[in-house]
């Protein structure tokens, strides 16, 4: 498959337009370290055009105060845009993030567009909630009877700042609660997947939405930094690292700017003795391999009780070695090639540090024979060594694998939260009820239990403890993220 996609200008006030840099940058397919396009690269000054349309957007343009109804029926039609150009997503999604085309549909599109749906729908939720009426006692008898409602209104304008691991589909988690909801945005994707963005504001204009709704900006550290800092910004919602998340959080402080951060992870997979090996070791094998292993929620600790560990690492093993890596636009390949070479430099030097630490690598540790071009590096398994360990403790973000071993349920739950992370989980048990009370135990946001529910719901809201966030996306409380609440009381007179 050769892919090829360029955009001239950036999105902002409703109109295409020249980066001010008039520079462009290409796009690279991390599987064949070949251009598959080009995007210009947006400046500070492009950054303040996109914040003075989305603000003049929210102050005095008809988004916020639109009816409910219309509003939902512009997101039904942004969504139709991006349905009618499936197959050309598909082969970008491949080209761009280095996804298996399996993936590519199941999660960074369908996915996504279901999630689209439920924001969509959102947007035609109630916005006032009726509160326990109050009765107060007068002085000279008789009581005054009031009532309040509860009023959810729109946040203001929106920084959404989003990551390469899964740009369409975490870019429709930020943009589709905070449009449906009333607000405007700013869409800031990474340096490395700008052209799925880039559709989305295609498929903005081809549903109508009003002039500075929805804006697109390109570009470096000077653009996320103008956006975290300008007072014209209300909000900002970030994925990525949790060192940027912390920066974020410091630049947004002077303003005090509403921050919704989804970061990193180091989620523990607990496989108690009783556990379907086979099962466990499977669900193991998927999860540190998703995306190449780069994926904040991914279970990249894999706690065994140590009666079962050398069977389950045997099991491990043999599923990495069966997974077919190369070139995602080969249908036959299930694991494709990290980002960039820096990207798999970083992974190297953490498996490099795990032996140093004394540990051992059960499979991989080394870039896939064969494979001269694009960003590969085997799925790899350590043993050997405890939780304090760097590789433990630390976010790889890379398809490498721990494996700890536990001798009771208290250090299973005690090793799982010792963790600067808590993101996600997982727990392997034929005993769902110990399980579930496990899970209870777990400082993270999210646990799946055998497997967990098959897919993911837009209803359960995901985030995480500690480092790995603050607030949550999807649910309802994902979308009244993206509102202000108000207080209306009177009386009855």
């Amino acid at each position: 498959m050769t892919m090829t996609a360029s955009y001239e200008g950036l999105y902002i006030d409703g109109k295409w337009a020249p980066a001010a840099s008039e520079g462009y940058e290409s796009v690279v397919n991390p599987a064949t370290e070949e251009s598959i396009g080009t995007a210009p690269v947006g400046t500070e000054d492009d950054c303040a055009r996109a914040i003075d349309a989305a603000r003049r957007a929210f102050d005095d343009g008809p988004w916020p105060r639109m009816a409910a109804a219309d509003r939902a029926r512009h997101l039904e039609a942004f969504g139709a845009a991006l349905e009618s150009r499936r197959a050309e997503l598909t082969d970008l999604v491949i080209a761009e993030t280095g996804a298996p085309r399996g993936l590519a549909v199941g999660l960074h599109i369908d996915t996504s567009l279901a999630h689209l749906a439920f924001f969509t729908e959102s947007a035609r939720w109630p916005r006032e909630t009726p509160l326990p009426l109050d009765l107060t006692p007068r002085p000279g008898g008789g009581g005054l009877l009031g009532a309040q409602v509860l009023v959810r209104e729109p946040y203001g304008v929106v920084a959404a700042i989003t990551p390469f691991n899964f740009p369409l589909f975490i870019n429709l988690a930020k943009i589709g609660p905070a449009l449906a909801m009333g607000n405007t945005v700013i869409l800031k994707p990474s340096p490395y997947t700008p052209l799925e963005a880039l559709v989305l504001a295609d498929a903005a204009e081809a549903a109508g939405f009003p002039p500075g709704v929805f804006n697109v900006i390109t570009g470096g550290g000077e653009v996320g930094v103008r956006l975290t800092t300008d007072p014209a910004v209300d909000m900002i919602s970030f994925t990525g690292s949790d060192a940027v998340g912390a920066a974020i959080s410091a630049q947004a402080a002077p303003t005090l700017k509403k921050v919704l951060l989804e970061l990193g992870g180091k989620s523990a997979l607990i496989v108690r003795a009783d556990a379907d090996l086979d099962a466990a070791a499977a669900f193991a094998v998927g999860q540190y391999t998703l995306q190449a292993g780069q994926g904040c929620s991914l279970c990249t600790r894999h706690l065994v009780h140590e009666s079962v560990r050398d069977a389950f690492v045997e099991r491990v093993v043999a599923g990495s070695q069966a997974l077919s890596i190369g070139d995602p636009a080969d249908p036959s390949v299930t694991m494709g090639p990290l980002i960039r070479a820096s990207q798999r430099t970083r992974v190297e030097g953490y498996v490099a540090g795990a032996l140093a630490d004394g540990g051992e690598v059960a499979t991989g540790g080394q870039r896939p024979p064969g494979l001269d071009r694009g960003y590969f590096y085997e799925p790899t398994v350590v043993v050997g060594l405890d939780n304090s360990a760097r590789i433990c403790q630390e976010e790889v973000f890379g398809p490498v694998a721990v494996v700890l071993t536990f001798s009771s349920d208290d250090e299973a739950v005690h090793i799982a939260n010792d963790s600067p992370y808590g993101l996600s989980g997982a727990i392997y048990s034929r005993d769902s009820g110990t399980a579930y009370e496990m899970a209870l135990r777990l400082r993270t946001g999210q646990v799946a239990i055998n497997g967990g529910s098959g897919r993911m719901n837009s209803w359960a809201p995901f985030g995480g403890y500690k480092r790995s966030g603050i607030g949550r996306e999807y649910g309802v409380e994902g979308v009244q993220a993206y509102t202000q609440s108000k207080s209306v009381l009177f009386n009855a007179g």
